[in-house]
């Protein structure tokens, strides 16, 4: 079994690395020529909570990619959601009918991955890595989470059996046969990280906030109504458990949410990563982030069923700000979003 994976980031530097590490087939693709060329020369150095380790891998730019004629094996999709349809075009020649592609994106990628080339050739995954793309050749891999793969109609499949194998080399890699509820559950997580981003602070110092705790249960619960209204069961996850926040009969446990809450933050306290992807994204890297590709789907499906999601809309606007240099980082974005809930 052969991997290639395209987008050498946090998420497929990673995989990457462990599959390399452990001696399996593997190809990194990525666009950064100075990421590429320093992999190449020096190996790619993954930083873990304990010691780095190296690896020598294969890599390659995605345009030298895109000039080969041999269809791939398995492909691992680890670009930013708002490429995918991009790559997806430039690699279609090189999909066969035996190519299978993975989503290991933030996101619902799955849906349109497989508008492109069936759901036959799509595998779904769920992946809460701690992870941050540093420097070229260097990447911080700061708390191991979760990795589940699942087909898309639910079943379990031999090739998902033997996929699981070979992604082992990571760790403790599990099988779902519901793999959209795993998604949309992280995506109601996601999206109180993304609230967290708009502040210049650590997401446990924010998380371990009760001032702010109503608004991020507000916030996922716009989140899981979608869900719910679309007959998912969503999944718990790494100390995350949407069943807690969020009941149709819409009654809180307070002390259950607290608790929920504080080990979400014990857990947030282990890793080296303090601050969230999108945070990076824009204060660091003055880049777009994900979150419209993430967020603008769960609106989308929202208005089918007429839920108004005034916060999630609201939390879209400010990161769009953030991008564009229209908002600044601060508590007073939070507060903004607080009287929305109480006014």
């Amino acid at each position: 079994m052969k991997f290639t994976i395209i987008g050498a980031g946090a998420i497929g530097g990673v995989i990457a690395g462990y599959l390399a590490y452990h001696e399996n087939n593997v190809t990194l693709v990525d666009i950064n020529q100075e990421h590429i060329d320093t992999i190449n020369k020096k190996g790619l150095t993954i930083e873990t909570t304990h010691e780095p380790i190296v690896v020598r891998i294969d890599t390659c730019m995605l345009n030298q990619l895109i000039q080969l004629s041999d269809k791939l094996d398995v492909i691992i999709l680890a670009v930013k959601s708002q490429h995918t349809k991009h790559v997806i075009n430039e690699i279609k020649h090189l999909i066969g009918k035996n190519t299978v592609v993975i989503s290991m994106q933030n996101g619902l990628n799955e849906h349109i991955i497989a508008n492109m080339i069936g759901q036959d050739r799509t595998i779904g995954s769920f992946v809460n890595l701690f992870a941050d793309y540093l420097e070229p050749g260097r990447i911080q891999y700061g708390g191991v989470g979760s990795l589940y793969i699942g087909e898309l109609d639910g079943k379990i499949t031999n090739r998902l059996l033997d996929i699981q194998n070979r992604l082992k080399a990571w760790g403790n890699v599990q099988i779902t046969s519901n793999i959209f509820g795993y998604l949309w559950s992280k995506l109601a997580y996601g999206a109180i990280l993304t609230a967290t981003a708009t502040v210049d602070e650590t997401m446990e110092y924010l998380i371990a906030n009760h001032e702010y705790r109503e608004l991020f249960v507000e916030i996922s619960t716009e989140v899981l109504q979608v869900a719910e209204q679309l007959h998912i069961q969503t999944e718990a996850f790494d100390d995350w458990d949407p069943a807690i926040i969020y009941s149709p009969n819409n009654k809180r446990d307070w002390d259950r949410i607290h608790e929920q809450f504080d080990l979400l933050v014990k857990r947030l306290q282990t890793y080296k990563k303090k601050k969230s992807g999108i945070w990076r994204d824009l204060a660091v890297h003055k880049r777009k982030t994900e979150v419209p590709n993430q967020l603008e789907p769960v609106i989308e499906k929202g208005e089918q069923f007429q839920l108004d999601m005034p916060l999630i809309r609201k939390l879209l606007n400010m990161i769009t700000e953030l991008e564009t240099g229209k908002r600044e980082m601060n508590y007073q974005n939070l507060d903004k979003l607080k009287t929305i809930i109480n006014p």
